[in-house]
């Protein structure tokens, strides 16, 4: 099975930029046309929040229009920028999501069962899942026990060191990952929210983040760093799931590069 992960696209209404310097829009629809010229076309597209900036109506209207030109299944989570319930009526046919309270669920029809798990806090930008997500989570964890398992959420529950990354992070992840550890069959947690590919061993699991399809936020480590992002370069992760050989994951940058040559 081929996943395509998507992140962190931060769609403005039609006209307008993100931050007023960045079409994220058109980020996103480069994405899109990107992921469908590989050799192998994905069976599922993940999206792991984000996908508008302000969590405006008019903003989901739009991402809707791009996701259009996607002839792939794709399941979604919210970020911290998207409006939980604008977002939930923006995708009210993805019969997946639940019709109230956070945005938890499993989706078990594929040969890897994927979980999405709604970290965002109404109001706030850090991320954080109340106890009764926790169990939640625990409860669909222990259904099943052998089943390759990927679990989605949009913050990452660990401390990157890029200082103003920090300041808006999971903070409680010990609590997760005491859930997620209990599990032997989690292949791999995935998240956005930093706008950069970062990999972990967390939970006696895999967890990797995802690039943004918009800005690339800048590697700073000095706890003085003020916050900074770049323009590029724009990505995505493949994860490659094989019942050999486990699950794999590929960073894909999008753009256009001198080749092919005839070497590897």
């Amino acid at each position: 099975m081929l996943i395509a992960q998507l992140s962190d696209p931060h769609v403005r209404p039609k006209g307008e930029l993100y931050h007023g310097v960045v079409d994220s829009n058109a980020g996103l629809a480069a994405a899109v046309e990107h992921v469908l010229t590989l050799d192998r076309r994905p069976d599922l597209v993940l999206i792991t929040g984000d996908l508008v900036d302000h969590g405006e109506p008019a903003e989901y209207d739009n991402v809707r229009e791009v996701l259009l030109a996607l002839p792939i299944p794709f399941l979604i989570i919210p970020g911290n920028h998207d409006d939980r319930e604008n977002f939930r009526a923006a995708f009210a046919d993805h019969d997946y999501l639940p019709h109230r309270g956070p945005l938890h669920y499993c989706v078990d029809d594929h040969p890897v069962r994927i979980i999405g798990l709604d970290s965002t806090v109404p109001g706030h930008h850090h991320g954080h899942v109340d106890q009764a997500g926790l169990d939640w989570l625990a409860a669909t964890l222990s259904q099943d026990t052998t089943k390759p398992t990927l679990i989605m959420l949009h913050h990452p529950p660990f401390v990157s060191g890029i200082p103003y990354l920090d300041e808006y992070r999971y903070f409680e992840g010990a609590a997760l990952a005491a859930v997620v550890e209990r599990a032997p069959n989690v292949e791999i947690v995935v998240c956005g929210h930093v706008h950069r590919s970062m990999v972990r061993r967390w939970a006696r699991t895999v967890l990797v983040t995802c690039p943004s399809t918009t800005t690339e936020i800048d590697l700073q480590l000095a706890a003085s760093a003020e916050p900074s992002s770049h323009d590029g370069p724009r990505g995505y992760l493949l994860h490659l799931w094989d019942e050999l050989e486990g699950m794999t994951s590929h960073a894909r940058q999008i753009g256009d590069f001198a080749g092919p040559y005839p070497f590897a």
